[in-house]
């Protein structure tokens, strides 16, 4: 054979496949660079504007308009970007399209409505009113019609879910009442604004400017989108199962489950694409939702999902917009640019506060409130924008609307987003400035609410007193009682390391063995009781997962985001068989002295010597025989009327002991130095305290609720008669102090074991003392201590 002369540079010069190897290397890492380089900005603009509450997305969108209009002005190679560019975001919009739906439960649509849907479609309704009758008169279509009307429309209801969930839980109100609220209804919004669209995207052909499609292939397509929904809905869950049964949690997934899993999902959601030419992203987004939501699976398939969103897609995503958001065809001169740029962002807020406010009215919300859900409900996001961008990219097709109507409206989405921030600070100014009028307590809480009770737990050993102290506490079923029962969990090296974090949320899921089944175990116990006392009774699972030191922190961030008026927390010790508190655990004990100094409402302290071990308390017949002891002052006026609620039980007999100063006796209120302004202190203390008595007296003594006095003269005689209940009573609840200097208990606190528990509930939890009933030891939040 002849030798071969290979010459790299002769060969390029002669424009051999080599040549085209060689730019496209280039290309490739032109565009490799061009993307580390929009992170890079965008990490560096979204922790500028951090500072300033606003999301990751404005910066990522204000980088990406930067960027999109450098590269317009780059003549030889815009064409080939924007083509990349296209190819890119219509395969990456299929993800956030599915991981949408995944995120969402297409149940709730077919339950009973709630306030939270009430809000969504009222707010919805309206938007869609005032656009479908306004929006024709400012000419956004090049092709005006009912059916470009209604689809703008439709869009303008929506809402951005995933963007409102994170905006709501950077604010820190994701727990609130307002943030629940808002959080449930923007998914409301967002489903059903969304499941329109598509049903539009059935109906409507976007390459026929949107005109109406041949009833062919309606026909076809719907007849494809229902056997891909009813065989995903059948066979999903089948699969899944089997998959998170192969693949128990705290276990890597199998190479071959995995492939067989994504296998599936890509092949529905390409079923109606390519069966029907319906589009993939939605088509995507309808397979979402009738996937499951449960399981390791689907959890893993949203972190993953949300991974490649967050990191890759969305800042390409981003430059993308920018190249629809041309400022060189804005036209600034023209009065009418201006005009609809305005007015479809006024008419999409107007729409939505109009709405919140009338459901407000309805369900009987503060105008402020209402005008707050409107405005955060009014956030649009990613796809919204991809909507209105999305036929200035098509190929071959004519212009539905005008460049400066569309950049207008993309302006207009983009603005929804940088106030949202600032509406949520002023939720919280507006909460901070009424806190110091609301005590978190329950002598200030009005009757006509529901009583909150955030009851933590240490484990299943708990479970008995826990659904007893339920059950006593429930009041009258209307308003009731919520109750957030809250596990106690240490952080441990071991746990911490099974943790899985959701992107995108500040949301982790513990995969630990132990504590999936002991947190189980607890739950199926709290669904059981919940579900055999239907009315009157609302139970939710909280958990408490932080090293102990600052574990404190966590229940008490609880209590304010929930606005309970009552914790309840265990002690820290154990009965042993002989009845003798055993078994203490100084870090529990830690926790219980934090949450007493810093808790944002009153606190109470269970010391469980068997409370309900036996069996249930029923409402048929007396099974529970409890007393209440009264002094004075305002821990044993909260005691009293955490008593008033137990009173209302019909299985609890309920007694009434107050303890009195006997005014003959040779002793006196004060120790030797109490000046006269603590004297005067003590006298206004004692009027409230009978004041208070005299109203509790009047409203529950008599039937099942019996009354004693005692007078005793000195701290000695206290200790007596606390001595003769022993055996008497099942519950004992008492105030931990806030007496005012009262002779009946001076000196007990030279010789309490457990300070935190107050003199009487030291004594009464003692191991040497006589008394055997369960102890409720109760700390009346005060806001001057805040």
């Amino acid at each position: 054979m002849g030798k071969v002369n290979f010459d790299l540079p002769d060969l390029i010069s002669k424009n051999l496949p080599c040549k085209d190897l060689v730019t496209n290397v280039k290309v490739a890492a032109a565009y490799i660079l061009g993307f580390f380089a929009v992170v890079f900005l965008s990490n560096i603009a979204g922790a500028f504007l951090r500072s300033y509450q606003q999301p990751r997305m404005v910066a990522e969108t204000l980088v990406g308009i930067v960027a999109g209009n450098i590269i317009l002005t780059q003549e030889d190679h815009r064409d080939n970007i924007v083509k990349t560019l296209n190819d890119i975001i219509e395969f990456g919009m299929i993800f956030h399209m599915l991981a949408l739906g995944l995120e969402m439960d297409a149940r709730i649509l077919f339950q009973r409505p709630t306030q939270e849907a009430i809000v969504a479609f009222s707010g919805m309704l309206s938007t869609f009113i005032l656009a479908y009758l306004l929006t024709p008169y400012f000419n956004y279509s090049e092709f005006p019609s009912h059916e470009f009307t209604v689809s703008l429309s439709v869009t303008l209801t929506g809402t951005a879910s995933p963007l409102l969930t994170r905006l709501i839980t950077d604010l820190k109100i994701g727990k609130s009442d307002i943030g629940r609220l808002l959080v449930a209804a923007g998914t409301y919004s967002d489903l059903v604004s969304t499941l329109f669209i598509s049903i539009g995207f059935v109906i409507i052909s976007a390459d026929k400017n949107l005109g109406f499609r041949d009833s062919k292939d309606i026909l076809k397509i719907t007849s494809t989108l229902i056997v891909q929904v009813v065989v995903t809905a059948v066979i999903s869950p089948i699969l899944m199962i089997w998959v998170n049964h192969e693949n128990p949690a705290g276990k890597s997934l199998k190479g071959s489950h995995m492939v067989l899993s994504v296998a599936f999902v890509a092949i529905s959601c390409g079923c109606s694409a390519v069966k029907g030419k319906y589009s993939p992203m939605m088509s995507a987004f309808i397979t979402g939702i009738a996937l499951p939501r449960e399981g390791r699976l689907s959890k893993m398939m949203i972190s993953k999902l949300n991974y490649f969103l967050k990191c890759i897609f969305y800042p390409i995503f981003f430059v993308w917009v920018g190249l629809g958001v041309d400022f060189q065809m804005f036209n600034p001169g023209n009065p009418w640019t201006w005009a609809r740029m305005i007015f479809i962002f006024v008419i999409a807020t107007l729409g939505k506060v109009v709405g919140t406010f009338l459901s407000g009215l309805m369900l009987g919300f503060n105008l402020p409130e209402s005008v707050a859900l409107g405005l955060l409900l009014n956030v649009k996001g990613h796809f919204h924008m991809f909507l209105a961008l999305f036929t200035f990219h098509m190929k071959n097709h004519e212009m539905i609307m005008t460049t400066s109507t569309r950049i207008g409206l993309t302006l207009a989405i983009f603005f929804t987003v940088i106030y949202a921030p600032l509406v949520g600070a002023y939720i919280i100014r507006r909460a901070r400035k009424r806190s110091p009028n609301q005590r978190m307590a329950l002598q200030w809480l009005d009757s006509e609410n529901e009583l909150r009770v955030l009851l933590c737990i240490h484990g299943p050993q708990h479970l008995p007193s826990t659904i007893n102290f339920i059950e006593i506490s429930r009041g009258r079923d209307d308003p009731g009682i919520m109750v957030y029962v809250t596990d106690m969990i240490e952080l441990t090296e071991q746990i911490e390391s099974t943790l899985v974090h959701r992107e995108g949320v500040e949301v982790v899921t513990v995969t630990d063995r132990a504590v999936i089944e002991m947190r189980d175990q607890i739950t199926t116990a709290i669904k059981t009781y919940e579900e055999e006392h239907e009315s009157g009774i609302t139970l939710r699972r909280m958990l408490a997962l932080s090293p102990f030191s600052v574990m404190h922190q966590d229940i008490c961030h609880f209590a304010r985001d929930l606005n309970v008026s009552l914790i309840v927390l265990p002690f820290h010790k154990y009965p042993a068989e002989d009845g003798k508190m055993t078994g203490a655990d100084s870090k529990f004990r830690f926790v219980n002295k934090k949450v007493l100094q810093n808790a944002p409402c009153s606190v109470g302290i269970l010391v469980d010597r068997g409370f309900g071990v036996t069996r249930k308390i029923s409402r048929t017949s007396i099974f529970l025989h409890a007393a209440v002891i009264f002094i004075g002052g305002k821990d044993d006026r909260e005691a009293l009327v955490y008593a008033s609620h137990v009173a209302q039980h019909p299985g609890v007999k309920l007694t009434v002991l107050r303890f009195l100063l006997d005014a003959n006796a040779n002793s006196k209120c004060t120790r030797p130095g109490t000046s006269m302004v603590n004297l005067a202190e003590q006298e206004e203390e004692m009027q409230l305290d009978d004041e208070f008595f005299a109203g509790f007296y009047e409203r529950h003594v008599g039937g099942q609720v019996a009354y004693m006095e005692k007078y005793l003269a000195n701290s000695g005689e206290t200790m007596s008669a606390l001595q003769s209940l022993g055996g008497q009573h099942g519950l004992i609840i008492v105030g931990r102090g806030g007496r005012v200097n009262s002779a009946l208990t001076a000196g007990m606190n030279d010789w309490e074991q457990c300070p935190e528990l107050g003199p009487i509930g030291d004594i009464l939890s003692g191991s040497a003392f006589a008394v055997s009933a369960s102890i409720l030891i109760i700390q009346q939040h005060s806001p001057k201590e805040d």
